[in-house]
Formats: C-alpha cells, sequence, structure tokens
C-alpha cells in the first residue's frame, strides 16, 4: 500500500498539494510569459508544480514564499487556474502583475496603474433592435450604466460558499494590500526607454481609481471612451477582474497591478503593444517586486 500511494503522489494523483503540509504562499499571477519573467529570474529555491497541465513555480522572492503562474490569456483561462491554485495550495494573498491598454486620457503607456476596483464591463445583454433604435429599458439589475449601441452592461451574479447568491459589477481589492501599494511603490523608479523606441514622456505609478476586464483585445478609440465614461475605468485587460471574482468567492486577498502597453485604440499614431509590450512588463515586475518585499512574512 505505501508502494502504491508512492507512486500516485509521484504521478500526481493523490489529491490536492493542500492536503500535505505546506507554507502558506503569495501568488503572483500574470497573463503570459513576458510579464512573469522578470519575476521568475529573481525567484530562488524554485521548484516546478504541474497540476492539469499549468505549471505553478514555487519559490522564494526577496525572501518571501511565494507562487508563480501563468494564468493564459482569457477570462476563463484567468479564473480556471486561479480556483486550481486556490484548490491545491495554502495562499495568503493574489497579487496579478501584468500588462493592459490605457483608458484615462490623463495616463500614458509605460504607466503602472493600480487599481482599487475591477468590472468585468463586457458582461451585458445585447438589447432588442426596433423600429426606434434599441431598447435599452428592462436591464433591471441595478448597475445603472450606460449602454454602447446594443450592448448594455450587466452585473455578475456569484455563488457564494454560503449557498447565497451575490449579484455586483465591482470587485475591490484588499484595502490592506492597497494602503501598503501607496506607502510603498507609488514613488517607483521606472523604464522609460527600450532597443527600439523610448516614451514621450517618464512613466509613473498611479494608485486607485477602477479597471475593467474583457475578452476582448481592445483597439478602438470610440469603445476606449466608452469605457472611460461609462466605467470610468484608468485601464483595461483580457484577466484581472476573473481573477478578482474568483478570489472575492474564496476569500483571499487580491491586488493588481497592470503597466500600460498600449492605449487601447487611443494611440495617435497606431498601437504600440508590440512596442513597449516588454517595457510595460518590466515595469508592472519592477512595482510587485518592490511591493511583494514590503509585505509582512
Amino acid at each position: 500500500m505505501r508502494v502504491v500511494l508512492t507512486l500516485l503522489i509521484a504521478l500526481g494523483m493523490a489529491g490536492p498539494v493542500a492536503a500535505r503540509p505546506q507554507p502558506s504562499r503569495i501568488a503572483v499571477m500574470s497573463a503570459f510569459g513576458p510579464e512573469l519573467d522578470a519575476l521568475k529570474a529573481a525567484t530562488t529555491d524554485q521548484r516546478k508544480v504541474i497540476i492539469n497541465g499549468a505549471v505553478f513555480t514555487l519559490g522564494k522572492l526577496d525572501g518571501k514564499p511565494v507562487i508563480l503562474v501563468l494564468s493564459g490569456v482569457s477570462m476563463v483561462n484567468a479564473a480556471m487556474t486561479t480556483q486550481l491554485m486556490l484548490d491545491h495550495f495554502r495562499v495568503s494573498k493574489i497579487v496579478f502583475s501584468g500588462v493592459g491598454g490605457g483608458v484615462d486620457p490623463a495616463l500614458e503607456v509605460g504607466d503602472v496603474v493600480v487599481p482599487q476596483r475591477w468590472a468585468q464591463y463586457q458582461e451585458t445583454r445585447y438589447a432588442r433592435e426596433t423600429a426606434g433604435g434599441f431598447d435599452l429599458k428592462g436591464n433591471g439589475d441595478g448597475s445603472g450604466l450606460g449602454a454602447y449601441g446594443m450592448m448594455v452592461p450587466r452585473a455578475v451574479t456569484l455563488s457564494m460558499p454560503d449557498g447565497k447568491l451575490d449579484r455586483r459589477t465591482w470587485f475591490e481589492v484588499d484595502p490592506a494590500m492597497l494602503a501598503l501599494a501607496r506607502s510603498t511603490v507609488a514613488k517607483t523608479e521606472l523604464a522609460r526607454c527600450v532597443a527600439a523606441a523610448c516614451l514621450a514622456k517618464p512613466p509613473k505609478v498611479v494608485i486607485g481609481g477602477n479597471g475593467v476586464s474583457g475578452p476582448t483585445f481592445v483597439d478602438n478609440a470610440a469603445y476606449r471612451q466608452y469605457a472611460f465614461a461609462t466605467f470610468q475605468a484608468q485601464v483595461l485587460d483580457m484577466e484581472t477582474a476573473a481573477v478578482a471574482h474568483v478570489a472575492h468567492v474564496n476569500g483571499a486577498p487580491f491586488i493588481a497591478f497592470r503597466s500600460l502597453s498600449d492605449l487601447a485604440g487611443g494611440d495617435p499614431a497606431g498601437n504600440q503593444f508590440l512596442i513597449f509590450i516588454r517595457l510595460a512588463a518590466e515595469n508592472s515586475a519592477r512595482v510587485v517586486r518592490g511591493f511583494v518585499k514590503a509585505l509582512p512574512n
């Protein structure tokens, strides 16, 4: 029996990792490789655990026990990976590091944004088209947000652990972690140049405000203006609100750092994502590393 159990553990078939004694760890997530590379390079004592194809790197980042993992691009991948991680590891906090599209006209490519709350802004009802235009009445979910054409924003329904349903538009980040970010990383010096180009202005860290996430890569000036006017969003992406959703249901403290790789259609000379993605990813990682270092043991 002992031989069989040992073999099952080696094959990853003996139940969740959480069943074995392990330290509580800070989870650091990113959507895809370039966003996590700098943090992984700074992580020591690494070992990998693979669960359902997801690769979790366990180690220490500036002395703090961490789990590094790629969420995958998109809301579904991000939600799936987050829940998988929470089911198998002892996670004390979730920190998301990555790039995003700038929505607020006051922000520039390279800036790092740390929103106070996140919404799934493409959770919508498509309105019926009538002779007089789209019928925007009867949304009835209390979101009170304006439509974009036929697309009417809706709140998200959650099944909570107590069996009750919750319905909300916004998911707040952990207030203690947001306060720590304000006091420790707001003045972080950020990179301004990559090999191919330099930013027009020195980038900055902006803490507070709103972020939005949905399953669409946005490169459209009109939709960007809508997202800013309707949600007062600073940044948009394709994963963070999904992670915030799962963290909320599981009671896991959560915060996200997003560096602007482009302006979501507001770039006057074309989308800058391919030019500045690595600079943006490194800026986000630089702020996140300072934040993780400041977290209490």
